[in-house]
């Protein structure tokens, strides 16, 4: 404020400008995080895609080889015994 009580007009100027830059960078900021983010999820759908295929041919060949060892041994049953549910 000046002598005579009133706001300086390059004071209150010079605040608008430090605040409007404050703004600017936090918007920078933070598209930079939302960019990194984006990317990041991106990165992790992949990884979990691909540990799912790996999963699904894992289980695939575990299945096959059940029926090749079901195959060998002779065995009738689709299930092994400790799948088939009790009966009361």
């Amino acid at each position: 404020m000046s002598k005579a009580g009133y706001i300086n007009d390059d004071s209150v100027e010079l605040g608008f400008m430090n605040s409007f830059k404050n703004v600017v960078e936090k918007l920078k900021t933070l598209e930079t995080e939302r960019k990194n983010l984006l990317l990041e999820i991106e990165e992790l759908k992949k990884m979990a895609d691909s540990k799912t295929k790996a999963l699904e041919s894992e289980i695939s060949m575990l299945r096959e080889e059940v029926k090749s060892l079901r195959i060998l041994l002779g065995a009738e049953e689709t299930e092994p015994k400790f799948a088939q549910k009790k009966k009361k």
